[in-house]
C-alpha cells in the first residue's frame, strides 16, 4: 500500500493508495502519527507492506520513523475534534460518537437480524466475489469486506454513500440537497465500542468491527428520518424501541441533516448521563 502525505481535502484509501491529509501540513500531530502507525500495523497483519511519498523531506523522515516502529505511537490520546476534514459545519470530526448509516431497505434487514453485519455476512458471499464487483470503485482489498465500517458521528459520508448506491452514480449537489433522502443512522459511543472484541483500527476509519455488531448490546441510539417512519417502524424489535429517535429531514441538505442528527443524540445523551 502506498501512503501519500499532503494537504488533501480529506483522508481516504483509493485504489491501493492512502491519501493522508495532515490538518496543519507540514506539521504532523501525535494523533496523526498514531493513525499512520495503526494503518501500518493493520496492513502488516493482512500481508501488505507500506511505502511512503511526501514532497517535504522533513515530514517524510518523521513519518518514516513512525512506520519503522509503529508500536511506539499507539498511545496518543483521541482529540475531541479531528480537523483533517473540515467540510462540515462543525469544522471537523467530533469524536464522542461513531455511526453506521444504512439505506431504508438495509435498515429493515438489520432490524430483522438484530445486528449490523459485515458485507460478507450480510450478503453471504465470499470477500473475493464482493471485491470484484463494480460497486467496489475504490478497489478495497478482500479483508475490508469482513468488517462493519463506522464513521464519526457528525460525518455526512454515510448518507452520501447511501445516496450514491441508490442512484448508481456519484450524487450531484441537488441529490444531496432538495432531493436528499437520508439513511438510518446507528449510533455508538466511541469509548464503549472501542472495547468490542472484534474491533480493528486501520488508521483510516474511526474503527471497524469484525463480522457483526449486536444492536441490543452496543447501540445507544438509532435515528430514523421521519419520512421513513411507517416503512420501518413495524420491523423494529421491542428491545430497541427505547433507543429509536425520529427526525424530520424536510428542507435539509446533507450537511444540515448531519448537524441536526448529531445535536439530537448529544441532547439525548446529556439528559441521560
Amino acid at each position: 500500500m502506498l501512503i501519500k502525505i499532503g494537504g488533501y481535502d480529506f483522508t481516504e484509501v483509493w485504489d491501493g493508495v492512502l491519501y493522508k491529509k495532515l490538518a496543519h501540513y507540514p506539521i504532523v500531530s501525535e494523533w496523526e502519527k498514531r493513525t499512520l502507525a495503526e494503518f501500518a500495523l493493520y496492513e502488516a497483519q493482512h500481508g501488505r507492506t507500506c511505502s511512503l511519498e511526501c514532497e517535504d523531506g522533513r515530514v517524510l523522515a518523521e513519518i518514516q520513523a513512525v512506520l519503522t516502529m509503529p508500536e511506539k505511537y499507539l498511545q496518543a490520546p483521541l482529540p475531541d475534534k479531528i480537523c483533517e476534514c473540515t467540510a462540515c459545519r462543525q469544522g471537523g470530526c467530533l469524536t464522542g460518537w461513531v455511526c453506521h448509516t444504512a439505506s431504508p431497505e438495509n435498515a429493515v434487514k438489520i432490524f430483522q437480524s438484530g445486528s449490523l453485519l459485515s458485507a460478507v455476512k450480510a450478503r453471504n458471499l465470499p470477500a473475493e466475489v464482493l471485491m470484484a464487483e463494480d460497486r467496489n470503485a475504490a478497489s478495497d482489498p478482500a479483508d475490508y469486506f469482513h468488517y462493519v465500517m463506522l464513521s464519526w458521528g457528525n460525518c455526512q459520508a454515510g448518507d452520501r454513500l447511501v445516496t450514491e448506491r441508490r442512484l448508481g452514480r456519484f450524487p450531484t449537489e441537488k441529490d444531496l440537497a432538495e432531493d436528499l433522502t437520508p439513511g438510518v443512522r446507528f449510533y455508538f459511543r466511541y469509548e464503549r465500542l472501542s472495547k468490542h472484541p472484534g474491533v480493528a483500527f486501520d488508521g483510516v476509519l474511526p474503527m471497524k468491527i469484525r463480522d457483526e455488531i449486536v444492536l441490543a448490546d452496543w447501540a445507544e441510539y438509532i435515528v430514523i428520518p421521519a419520512c421513513l417512519k411507517e416503512e420501518i417502524l413495524l420491523h423494529i424489535p421491542d428491545g430497541l424501541q427505547g433507543r429509536i429517535l425520529f427526525a424530520d429531514s424536510s428542507g435539509l441538505d446533507i450537511w444540515a441533516w448531519s448537524e441536526k442528527v448529531y445535536q439530537m443524540i448529544e441532547r439525548e445523551w446529556e439528559e441521560t448521563v
